[in-house]
């Protein structure tokens, strides 16, 4: 769920799956009244670049960008890309501040300018405190400039609380209240924004979608549950490949099934939990071995790069827990063998130098087997637990989103042998919304995996992904891989394989949701 970099990089860095005590002020705003939530705090908003549908195309006919131009067609419209601040909360409701990304296509194209609807999307997660969807050399901004924006949609971006000009000191990662309201708060100063951005006369036509991805995709569910809570309008959400059964997700972990990037999903998640909630542990040495515990309540996001963290001895790179079973009962979930294809990557998770201590796991898996989550390992009331006994469970209980049934249209959209972001998170809310939904909103489910029927909208997206995985096995076989490529597969799943195809059939369902 990680995004950076360029096309290739930016699916390898929306990897991350998915995912101190005390909660700090983070009130930019304390010498007077605090504004309220969704305030835009710059009038107008700054202008950071204008990207004309020739620059863009340039941009797109570059050898890396070539699966996006593909994916995207030929751009339209010009994009003026501006940085909004706002206010919003924290993860403990503490006021605060957090900024976004404001995509707004302008030009000569008939759908350019005029009533035009907004794309709200959410992105992966990041580990860069400085990250910012407002920079076109983020390809995820670039995905979004793409497909989106340069077609004629305006595009609301933020960043998330906890990153590039915001005031609150850490991010409160998969915190369904904060990230919704966020998101929330996000839009409203866009739509307040709007009118106010130089040079343009595109206006907002009242049709809004929801999408996002890994992280992003919780996001995106999150927000469209409270969006309709609140009796707001959402025309159609597109969820992608997000951590939406949480408390299902993190008991498959901590069972042995380690989703790849689990030590900084983990970290954000525990930390995150502690600043909202206060009760995760009496000291981070409760849950984390002695040489991470110092500093890890504060430790991301950070200036410093992933792989700094990792040299520094501050984080380890796989291993999530220790290669020792917690009790003899565990030898078998330490790590599994099945499903065949992800005991490698379930073994990664495993070794020395671990970040969750052993007893810690084993009190985590104990309250498991008294409390069992309703939908894993095996289907009984289709929810999370009703009351888990560990706080980090009460707390994921809380953010799992299997509790509504949407009344707009949904798009879920990933694969089902996903390594980071397990498909039990897809599966599982459609078994929920099969069984809860009262049948009037259109809820679709595409699994890249599976075989296309007679009249499939997705079908030659479909084969499009089948022969990228055979283009990366291929590569792998080359280089002198000898498991068929089996293993580079896996690594690109998520990230460079399941992330573009998912976009292109997003923009699909939003033409005709």
């Amino acid at each position: 769920m990680r995004p950076v970099g360029r096309s290739a990089s930016f699916f390898a860095s929306l990897l991350l799956a998915a995912c101190g005590g005390g909660t700090g002020n983070g009130n930019a705003n304390s010498g007077g009244a605090t504004p309220a939530r969704g305030t835009l705090l710059q009038s107008p908003p700054k202008l950071l670049s204008t990207v004309t549908s020739p620059s863009l195309l340039l941009e797109l006919n570059a050898a890396t960008n070539q699966q996006l131009l593909s994916l995207s067609g030929t751009p339209v419209c010009d994009i003026l890309i501006y940085d909004i601040r706002y206010e919003t909360v924290g993860g403990a409701n503490e006021a605060t501040t957090a900024s976004a990304a404001l995509l707004v296509p302008t030009g000569l194209g008939a759908n350019c300018t005029g009533a035009r609807p907004i794309v709200l999307y959410a992105h992966g997660t990041s580990t860069d405190s400085a990250f910012s969807m407002a920079n076109l050399q983020n390809t995820e901004t670039l995905f979004l400039a793409a497909l989106f924006a340069a077609k004629g949609y305006i595009v609301v971006a933020p960043n998330y609380a906890g990153y590039d000009t915001s005031a609150l000191p850490y991010h409160p990662y998969l915190i369904a209240d904060q990230q919704s309201k966020d998101m929330i708060d996000a839009l409203a100063a866009a739509r307040t924004a709007l009118p106010l951005a130089s040079a343009t006369i595109t206006k907002d036509s009242g049709q809004l979608f929801i999408t996002g991805y890994s992280q992003g995709g919780y996001v995106a569910m999150a927000t469209h549950r409270a969006m309709q809570a609140a009796g707001m309008t959402v025309t159609a959400a597109a969820p992608m490949s997000g951590p939406y059964a949480l408390a299902a997700f993190v008991d498959a972990v901590f069972f042995g099934e380690v989703n790849g990037d689990a030590t900084v999903s983990s970290t954000l998640l525990l930390t995150a939990y502690q600043r909202a909630y206060g009760d995760i542990y009496s000291s981070p040495a409760d849950i984390f071995e002695h040489q991470y515990a110092s500093g890890i309540g504060s430790l991301l996001p950070s200036t410093t790069p992933r792989s700094q963290l990792y040299a520094q001895g501050k984080l380890p790179e796989y291993a999530l827990f220790s290669p020792t079973p917690p009790d003899p009962e565990f030898a078998v979930d330490t790590p599994p063998t099945t499903p065949a294809n992800l005991a490698e990557v379930f073994a990664l998770g495993f070794g020395a130098g671990n970040l969750i201590q052993n007893s810690y796991r084993l009190s985590y898996l104990r309250d498991a087997q008294s409390n069992p989550d309703g939908g894993w390992p095996s289907m009984t009331t289709g929810v999370a637990a009703a009351n888990p006994g560990l706080p980090w469970r009460r707390a994921l209980q809380m953010n799992d989103l299997r509790n509504w049934v949407p009344t707009a249209p949904v798009l879920l959209c990933g694969g089902d042998v996903d390594p980071l972001v397990f498909w039990l998170n897809t599966d599982l809310m459609q078994r929920y919304w099969s069984s809860h939904a009262p049948g009037t909103a259109p809820i679709r489910v595409l699994d890249l995996e599976s075989a296309a029927s007679n009249n499939d909208p997705y079908a030659t997206l479909k084969k499009d992904f089948a022969a990228a995985k055979d283009l990366v096995a291929a590569s792998a076989v080359a280089q002198g891989a000898a498991d068929g490529g089996a293993f580079a597969v896996a690594e690109a799943y998520h990230a460079t394989l399941v992330a573009p195809i998912c976009f292109a059939a997003v923009k699909s369902f939003f033409a005709n949701p």
